[in-house]
């Protein structure tokens, strides 16, 4: 929510998996199952909610801050001809998540917020949000 006011003039869908926080914002969200390698049956439900939210919605973009939701967005995003990008984690300051190097094959635009993680074959970086 931290860059939300950098959409306030668009057309934007929210997707989050803590109920509340869009909403402290002042912004309404759909909250998704919070999901990750170790847990099956939540990432089967996350990505059952993020389908439907995306087959639902037919967004032109899909942007994503991190973590395996994000990552499930990203990729049905991507199937549905949708604009893609990743902006990993500002959590993740000493290596880019694993979420986010798979999202490096998928993203369209592929950003981190740590200027060390950035060039080569890895991730631009063109500042951060803190």
């Amino acid at each position: 929510m931290i860059i939300s006011q950098a959409f306030d003039t668009a057309d934007v869908i929210y997707a989050n998996t803590i109920p509340g926080l869009a909403e402290r914002s002042g912004k309404a969200a759909t909250v998704v199952a919070d999901c990750n390698r170790n847990r099956p049956i939540a990432s089967l439900r996350c990505m059952w909610q993020v389908l439907e939210l995306v087959v639902r919605n037919r967004p032109d973009v899909v942007i994503s801050t991190g973590a395996a939701p994000g990552l499930i967005a990203l990729f049905f995003g991507k199937l549905s001809g949708a604009h893609t990008i990743w902006i990993d984690s500002v959590a993740n300051s000493e290596q880019l998540s694993m979420s986010g190097k798979i999202a490096g094959r998928l993203a369209d635009l592929w950003l981190t917020q740590w200027k060390h993680l950035a060039g080569g074959e890895g991730p631009q970086y063109i500042g951060s949000v803190l």
